[in-house]
């Protein structure tokens, strides 16, 4: 599932409800990766019609593309109320706040086990919109998986957390075997089922 070129044509749909030449420098804009431009273009229209689906998506995509991830976060959320069923405001919420979960700034940060469980919980509603084809869907489920195994194998003392963070490798390699089903000559994921099992008997 390509996204961008989702985007983009999702900026054609918009121009009927915002100014042409708004429409026009947003896309030319995201076209020439320039996101901060875009931002500032879909702000504007987004203040002229803040309950525009077609602005808060791709406003949404523009903030993660620049990074901001929680106003990626909150835009996406906007955009859900509207549209329930956006698989990509899932996709990309997901992503923000897997990306969040991972800073190290937020390291010492209590939030960052509820960035991890709410991209997981992205994901997963993506997949069950889109079922069982979407590869990237599953990867980055697999991968939030596994990161959040990691953050909580760092705090692992009792035999019940251990459990818990092999139950969370598990489901990564699950997510990551459905991938290799589609696409079984995927070396990048070949490896991460590699380095989830070795991550499991280090915990055994």
């Amino acid at each position: 599932m390509n996204y961008f070129k989702k985007a983009i044509l999702g900026l054609i749909i918009f121009s009927s409800t915002t100014t042409f030449a708004q429409n026009e420098k947003s896309m030319q804009a995201m076209m020439k990766g320039d996101y901060k431009t875009a931002v500032t273009q879909l702000e504007k229209a987004d203040t002229k019609t803040p309950d525009n689906a077609a602005v808060l998506k791709m406003l949404g995509y523009s903030y993660f593309q620049n990074g901001e991830y929680e106003k990626c976060i909150s835009t996406y959320s906007r955009l859900l109320t509207l549209k329930p069923a956006e698989v990509s405001a899932y996709y990309y919420r997901g992503k923000a706040r897997l990306n969040i979960a991972n800073d190290p700034k937020e390291s010492l940060n209590t939030m960052r086990e509820n960035f991890y469980t709410a991209a997981i919980r992205d994901f997963t509603k993506a997949i069950e919109i889109t079922g069982d084809e979407d590869t990237q869907m599953f990867q980055n489920r697999g991968l939030a998986y596994k990161d959040y195994a990691i953050f909580k194998s760092y705090k692992v003392k009792k035999s019940t957390e251990k459990v818990a963070c092999i139950a969370l490798f598990n489901n990564s390699i699950a997510d990551f075997q459905k991938v290799l089903t589609m696409q079984p000559l995927r070396k990048d994921i070949i490896d991460w089922v590699t380095y989830n099992k070795a991550q499991i008997t280090s915990l055994k």
